[in-house]
């Protein structure tokens, strides 16, 4: 049985996307696991295996407080971007008022402006809050670039849901509140997995805000702390600290994305063909 030579390029294009794309991952958990000169060596299997980059780096800084931090402002910019974009999504896909497609494109519009740009004034309000050095004031900032991309993509999603089942609740007597957590809530959960994580993945890896916005050690997220772990001398930066906390942090969103998979494919075609 001969195989066809455009199906054996076709695995070839995908192996090499693959080894592409996971290899440096790869590679930064082989350089985790050495150290000293050994990390200078050109290894491709962990020959003399160590934990010992892991253990440096919870002993010589708060790294465990640095991922508790970037968990709890992970999840609470999830959690009200989320709640805020699905009742925007209702106002904006299921009701008819004058402006709804312009504010509709100024929101769209808002996250194209790079974070640089909005820097200074995004700082004096966090300082005139009083929520400089906060974890509060990085959800509020955060929601930023988290906030119009959810309201938009959930806006797309809710229209194309079944005027039908609207119509049938409002009868039974049902309030706007009762529609949107009843009846269209159990229908975006794919819709509301893919933006969640996407939004959830974009606080985890956040720096600017969190480099400018934070003062102290115990305050700062992961990629900030990743950045400034330093070595014995102010010219020499430990590569297998840095390896191992950089391994730590990726290791869960792999482990989400993975858990979800199913369902962010199934959020990210939604609506893409319509009977």
């Amino acid at each position: 049985m001969r195989i066809p030579w455009s199906k054996i390029a076709f695995y070839v294009v995908v192996a090499v996307i693959v080894l592409y794309t996971v290899f440096p991952f790869y590679y930064a958990i082989l350089s985790s696991l050495k150290s000293g000169s050994a990390l200078f060596n050109v290894d491709y299997f962990p020959f003399n295996a160590s934990i010992d980059n892991y253990i440096s780096v919870f002993r010589e800084q708060p790294f465990g407080r640095n991922i508790l931090n970037s968990v709890v402002v992970a999840v609470l910019t999830v959690v009200a971007s989320l709640f805020l974009a699905v009742t925007a999504a209702y106002a904006l896909g299921r009701i008819r008022f004058r402006g709804r497609t312009p504010l509709l494109f100024t929101i769209l519009g808002v996250s194209m402006f790079p974070q640089v740009a909005v820097l200074s004034g995004m700082f004096e309000l966090i300082r005139g809050l009083g929520l400089y050095n906060s974890l509060l004031g990085l959800v509020l900032s955060y929601m930023i670039f988290t906030l119009p991309f959810t309201v938009w993509v959930l806006t797309t999603f809710m229209r194309d849901l079944p005027v039908e089942l609207e119509e049938a609740a409002i009868v039974d007597g049902a309030t706007p509140w009762v529609i949107i957590t009843k009846v269209f809530m159990p229908l975006m959960g794919p819709a509301l997995v893919t933006t969640g994580l996407l939004a959830f993945i974009a606080a985890w890896n956040e720096f600017l805000f969190a480099l400018t916005f934070t003062l102290s050690n115990e305050m700062r997220t992961v990629p900030v702390a990743i950045a400034l772990i330093t070595g014995a001398s102010q010219h020499e930066l430990p590569w297998g600290n840095i390896m191992a906390a950089s391994v730590i942090v990726t290791v869960p969103l792999i482990v989400l994305v993975l858990i979800f998979q199913r369902r962010i494919v199934s959020g990210l075609t939604a609506g893409a063909v319509k009977g």
